[in-house]
């Protein structure tokens, strides 16, 4: 079987930190309701999957190499600790008193466990588990399919784009409209008509 064209898992890992860092930047306590809320659920969804995946996939392959070391036996509880502050972001709405708080602490939590994942998980991975870095991510992206069909992908779609300011939205649209423009007038063109 072919497996080199797949990301390796550790670039896999990598990816979901920056996606989520990048989520977490879009966040603004003078930021819209509707926004916020949008925000928050792309972050969480994305937490849910990324340490589900870890928890199913690198963690047992990590823990071949690394048994008994406290930085991998601790990551499991700071996802259960992520997992109930997301149950009780969710359990309130963008207009609560405390959601802002509640989130930021989510956020704090996070980029400590990144931090510890990056520094310390990766390289050790990347080290001790060369040699199936690649099939490694192969699962997680066949695993990840399955996991974002469970999360409703048509809800993750309208978050994405609901963290998105709306002057972005307006210039994407147009970019969009204008693609869409260009790519039908080369399809008429090559049918020998003439789009006006």
């Amino acid at each position: 079987m072919y497996i080199s064209s797949f990301p390796t898992i550790t670039a896999m890992i990598r990816m979901d930190h920056t996606h989520v860092m990048a989520t977490f930047h879009r966040y603004h306590a003078e930021t819209s309701w509707w926004r916020k809320r949008s925000i928050v659920e792309l972050a969480c969804t994305a937490l849910e999957i990324h340490a589900q995946l870890e928890e199913e996939i690198f963690y047992p392959a990590l823990s071949e190499v690394m048994a008994g070391d406290e930085r991998l036996t601790k990551s499991k509880p700071e996802h259960d600790a992520m997992r109930e502050e997301i149950a009780k972001l969710r359990a309130m709405g963008p207009q609560d008193a405390a959601y802002d708080a509640r989130f930021m602490q989510l956020m704090r939590e996070v980029m400590h466990h990144v931090a510890d994942e990056e520094t310390v998980l990766l390289p050790t991975a990347e080290r001790a588990l060369a040699s199936q870095l690649s099939e490694l991510g192969m699962r997680m992206t066949k695993r990840r399919m399955q996991l974002v069909a469970q999360h409703r992908p048509t809800a993750i779609a309208a978050n994405t784009v609901g963290t998105f300011p709306l002057a972005s939205l307006a210039v994407m649209s147009l970019g969009a409209l204008a693609i869409a423009h260009r790519l039908r007038g080369a399809a008429d063109a090559r049918r020998g008509g003439r789009h006006t």
